[in-house]
């Protein structure tokens, strides 16, 4: 199988594949998987043989989803994998929104002279912020980063709201007792000292904090966003901030717009940078793509279903399909016609795609496979032989 890298990937993924099943390279023409970080992928036209891609990260905004399930081409990414990382650099964002800590910092280095001490002594009264102990943090998100930072707000005393109409059975089991969680954002806008946003971006969560959002909350309120660009409205976070409504914005991804004010802290896109979460991210990433193209089975993809199904057959037929009637009924009645039989199935739609996985111990033919192939309906098929 060859895996072609568009970024340079951690080690600890790489290790995870046997290399005499695995080659890698960034200049293979053709190629089964993807391994990805940060490159765009839009423009890529991709091979007829490309089955998956992973992306070493949560948001999968630099890679064409609507063009991939069309051409059956599963796309996973690790949530959960950088969570740690993102959570301790919004903790101290926390901090460094109500302390001051980098104007003082930047202060500091400006003082000459050779009594650093009597000006430091005489100018601190001018960086003087309030602890975060006591006060409201609203968390906007609770999956898996989003609960580690509610989680670590609470221990550090804070009253937290957590919102997400979708929050998962793991994520609610996981979440501090003492964390509130609302039903609704506008309780958040309005009680909290600070908020934090934790949602992936979509056409549903783009600006998610807006004018409206905004004019809701208390004066002097702490907002940070270190999840992705364009879940807040610059344009209505500007005017907050000339309005002086908003005490502080720290933001993983500053504009040159957003620089100009004082209030802004923005930082580098820092969020999975440590050394921990980019291995995560690729150990994660190489175990998706394994099991994809050995077993069938899928986890954590974010354009079809996730499906898991032991292999107890010899045979394993994986199809990818358009999510319209008869299309099951068609590729069953096709194996019953050449005398193959189910042994094991299971079947999964997501939005307009669905996944197969039929198990069988009879002899499955390449005919028989191109045949499916050219059903109505059927974007790829593919054949998987267990190992002896």
């Amino acid at each position: 199988m060859k895996i072609k890298l568009f970024n340079k990937i951690a080690d600890a993924g790489i290790n995870q594949f046997d290399p005499s099943a695995y080659e890698f390279s960034e200049d293979f023409d053709t190629y089964d998987a993807i391994m990805v970080r940060s490159a765009k992928l839009h423009d890529v036209e991709f091979p007829t043989d490309l089955k998956c891609i992973a992306r070493a990260g949560a948001g999968v905004n630099n890679i064409p989803l609507d063009r991939c399930s069309e051409q059956g081409i599963v796309v996973f990414n690790t949530p959960g994998a950088n969570a740690n990382a993102v959570k301790e650099l919004v903790m101290a964002g926390l901090l460094m929104s109500s302390r001051k800590i980098t104007k003082g910092i930047e202060w500091v280095k400006t003082l000459e002279g050779d009594d650093i001490s009597k000006a430091v002594e005489k100018g601190k009264s001018n960086f003087v912020g309030p602890e975060i102990a006591g006060k409201k943090l609203g968390v906007i998100g609770l999956g898996a980063i989003g609960v580690l930072v509610a989680n670590a707000a609470a221990a550090m005393d804070m009253e937290v709201f957590g919102y997400d109409p979708f929050i998962s059975v793991k994520a609610a089991w996981t979440l501090k007792a003492r964390v509130h969680h609302v039903q609704n954002l506008k309780q958040i806008f309005e009680e909290c000292d600070y908020i934090t946003v934790h949602v992936p971006f979509s056409d549903k969560t783009a600006n998610i904090i807006d004018a409206e959002a905004i004019a809701a909350m208390k004066s002097d309120v702490r907002v940070l966003n270190f999840a992705r660009g364009g879940l807040i409205d610059d344009e209505a976070m500007m005017k907050a901030m000339d309005e002086g409504k908003i005490a502080a914005y720290v933001t993983d991804f500053p504009t040159k717009e957003l620089l100009q004010y004082e209030q802004v802290i923005g930082v580098p896109h820092l969020g999975a940078s440590t050394p921990e979460s980019e291995e995560n991210c690729a150990v994660m990433a190489a175990n998706e793509i394994m099991e994809y193209l050995e077993t069938g089975n899928i986890t954590h993809s974010v354009n079809l279903p996730d499906m898991q199904l032991a292999q107890e057959c010899k045979y394993r037929i994986c199809i990818i399909n358009k999510n319209v009637p008869n299309v099951v009924g068609a590729i069953t009645t096709a194996l019953a016609n050449v005398g193959v039989n189910i042994e094991n199935m299971a079947n999964k739609g997501k939005k307009d795609y669905a996944y197969m996985i039929l198990d069988t111990n009879d002899e499955v033919s390449e005919e028989l496979m191109e045949r499916l192939r050219s059903r109505e309906g059927i974007i790829n098929a593919r054949l998987i032989t267990a190992k002896a």
